[in-house]
């Protein structure tokens, strides 16, 4: 009997070690500073590689489309005076 209740505490112990990193995990996945970070390594990641080096394929495009709304709203604007 004795043998019983102690491997049933172990499991609940067990449990509750594991309930207790699962509700960890979820509240650094919540957290609104946890999402900042991830999300500014997901944009980083976009415009400088591994070794810290530009991605020109990516930063160029942006760059370009970038002016050319800055020009199109130029004209746009010009053309209304």
């Amino acid at each position: 009997m004795a043998r019983e209740t102690d491997q049933l505490v172990s499991e609940i112990d067990e449990v509750r070690d594991h309930l207790a990193a699962t509700i960890d995990t979820l509240i650094d996945r919540t957290s609104p500073k946890s999402i900042l970070r991830r999300t500014t390594a997901s944009v980083k990641a976009k415009f400088v590689d591994e070794s810290g080096s530009p991605r020109f394929e990516t930063i160029v495009p942006l760059v370009a489309g970038v002016a050319g709304v800055l020009a199109a709203a130029i004209v746009v604007r010009r053309l209304t005076r």
